[in-house]
């Protein structure tokens, strides 16, 4: 795994802005790789070692928001961070119900393929084996329905 490294440091450099911070994220990574209680293989060491960077930068991302977010003072009253909370919370509602809206906008077969293939994980095969239909026109159902949910959601953000 020690031949990832530098490939994974530029990889997260680009994402901190910070050779020095890149590097202190690969460290820690590793040492968490390394120090992994289950002795198991590893069946994909890159991805994990990856995924485990990853982790560790959203984690650091977190902590600083947290540390710059708000005084103590403002801490005690929660208002401000409950608002920006709700606020969030509403606005993922409102995106969630226009794409339901777009969804429903959608032909029957073109929305069952969508969503089999985005929410199920079915293959184009499997789908395409479930409604007896061809292959390819699950590709095209599934093209077309997330046409279909860029436009309308570019649409009604604008």
């Amino acid at each position: 795994m020690e031949h990832y490294y530098r490939e994974l440091v530029s990889f997260l450099s680009a994402r901190l802005g910070n050779r020095q911070a890149a590097e202190d994220v690969a460290h820690d990574a590793y040492l968490r790789v390394l120090e992994r209680t289950d002795s198991g293989q590893i069946e994909h060491p890159r991805a994990f070692l990856y995924r485990t960077a990853l982790n560790l930068v959203i984690d650091r991302h977190r902590r600083h928001r947290v540390r710059q977010a708000e005084s103590l003072d403002a801490l005690d009253t929660d208002g401000r961070l409950l608002s920006a909370e709700l606020q969030q919370d509403l606005q993922l509602d409102q995106r969630l119900a226009m794409m339901q809206k777009a969804l429903d906008e959608l032909s029957s077969v073109c929305r069952e393929c969508f969503l089999l293939r985005k929410l199920d994980g079915l293959s184009h095969q499997q789908i395409a084996e479930r409604l007896d239909i061809s292959r390819s026109l699950v590709e095209k159902h599934i093209v077309n329905a997330m046409k279909h949910c860029r436009v309308r959601m570019r649409l009604w953000e604008s």
